[in-house]
């Protein structure tokens, strides 16, 4: 799949390990760094199996979720011009090839 970040902050969390592990801890830069490779390496979103992938609901619908490590997580979205649907609605994950990293911390705090 395609990565963008949606920040220069975001994308710092994955080119820069030292800044990582001192915003994130080494655990959860580590996993990160894993995620993204996991991601980069499937053909679409339902190929994603570690850090108990699953789409978020309610004011984050629209969005997925990795685990990292503790209560951080790896939240993503599609990154399509037109956003892959279901004919009922709802996103189909399947056909989601493309994606943008919208956050990474603990979702849980805000």
């Amino acid at each position: 799949m395609e990565i963008a970040f949606g920040s220069g902050e975001l994308e710092k969390l994955y080119t820069s390990a030292k800044y990582a592990n001192r915003k994130l801890g080494p655990m959860s830069a580590r996993k990160l760094r894993s995620r993204l490779a996991d991601i980069a390496a499937a053909h679409d979103v339902t190929e994603l199996v570690a850090g108990r992938p699953h789409p978020l609901k309610g004011g984050r619908f629209g969005e997925f979720s990795l685990r990292l490590h503790g209560g951080h997580r790896l939240v993503f979205g599609p990154d399509h011009d037109q956003l892959p649907s279901h004919a009922e609605g709802g996103i189909d994950w399947r056909r989601v090839t493309a994606v943008r990293i919208v956050e990474i911390g603990d979702y849980h705090d805000s």
